[in-house]
């Protein structure tokens, strides 16, 4: 998708110069004719600006110093390049402390403004990752860091939305690395169980003796090897949510006490005397047709009916190629700061490749 730049200016000729260049340089340009008329369009729902090339000196209106104020003032994060026609470094000093990523001086030549908005776009995607990274730790994880572009995922979303605002089990389908877990996060952090433990159970990667202690606990003593109490996993997502991860490898003992675990909302550790009550939001996820697996005896009937009361079914990456660009940004921005490595970007030879092939592996694999 085309990068969209949003020129604030007072002054038409200006306007209409500024306009010229960023479509030579291949990017979109919506021109506003000054400060309340550029936060108009960041602001409007419909909104797709990438970044603001801001005009500081505004006379008679809102200039660019206000409309930088207005802008953290409404926690909007969009990149901001601020113009200056006499490169005054006081001028400057105070649009970067208020927040302006970087600064031209008009007249700015081509080679300059490409730089500055290629910048621009590489400190919004690493900024982005850190905020989307910092609240998926926190568990308010939300479906404005799931934005997507495919019609497929959109839809998604939306009954992700709806199941967010209640507590019934939910079932998410999908090929392995199509981001269940991150989905599963993000009903979490939009419903009231934001914030809450958000604990993770891969079914498939759990001996078939440790599943029970493992959901369940255990106390010390209940088996050779039990040397201390473990409270297990229902116990420890209490009041929050239990992610249960490739579900349908699940031996069918365990699948008789999770069933008695949903249905009664308690657990019984291995070896203890008492049940004990849990509050949990349970989230299942699997990359088969646990349908399949039902009509194979492999899966209980009665489980399956507990689980699928709100199934949703993630399309792989070779359905959503419109988002492989967005995804890939992304990555490259967090993987280059984590390496210290400088990346301008990613060429449109190798953007056109990435986006050309099926990714059996999907977003993992990406």
């Amino acid at each position: 998708m085309t990068t969209t730049v949003l020129i604030v200016d007072d002054d038409p000729v200006q306007r209409r110069l500024a306009e010229a260049m960023v479509r030579r340089l291949g990017f979109e340009a919506v021109v506003a004719e000054g400060g309340a008329a550029g936060l108009d369009a960041i602001r409007a729902p419909d909104s797709s600006i990438d970044v603001v090339l801001l005009d500081l000196a505004m006379p008679g209106g809102l200039d660019g110093l206000g409309v930088l104020a207005e802008l953290r003032k409404a926690g909007i994060d969009t990149p901001v390049i601020v113009q200056t026609a006499n490169g005054s470094i006081d001028a400057v000093v105070n649009a970067m402390r208020a927040g302006a990523v970087d600064f031209v001086v008009k007249p700015a030549g081509p080679e300059r403004l490409q730089v500055s908005i290629r910048n621009a776009l590489q400190v919004d995607q690493l900024q982005d990752e850190i905020r989307r990274m910092r609240r998926r730790a926190s568990g308010a994880l939300s479906f404005r860091d799931l934005t997507s572009k495919s019609p497929d995922m959109a839809r998604v979303m939306r009954l992700a939305e709806r199941a967010a605002k209640s507590n019934i089990p939910v079932l998410i389908e999908g090929e392995s690395g199509v981001g269940k877990e991150v989905l599963a996060r993000a009903i979490q952090g939009s419903g009231d169980r934001r914030g809450k433990p958000f604990v993770t159970v891969n079914c498939g990667a759990i001996p078939d003796n440790l599943v029970e202690s493992t959901l369940f606990g255990h106390e010390k003593g209940a088996f050779t090897g039990a040397t201390e109490r473990h409270l297990g996993k229902f116990v420890e997502a209490s009041g929050g949510t239990l992610f249960l991860d490739e579900i349908g490898e699940l031996p069918l003992d365990a699948q008789v006490k999770l069933l008695r675990a949903l249905q009664e909302g308690e657990v019984d550790p291995v070896g203890g005397r008492k049940s004990v009550r849990v509050d949990i939001r349970l989230v299942s996820a699997t990359n088969r047709s646990l349908l399949d697996l039902v009509k194979q005896g492999r899966f209980r009937e009665d489980l399956y009916y507990r689980l699928n009361v709100f199934p949703m079914t993630l399309p792989p990456l070779r359905a959503r190629r419109e988002d492989i660009p967005d995804l890939a940004r992304s990555f490259c921005a967090r993987f280059a700061a984590e390496e210290g490595k400088r990346v301008r970007g990613i060429a449109a030879e190798a953007m056109a490749l990435i986006t050309r092939y099926d990714w059996p592996g999907n977003v993992r694999q990406l």
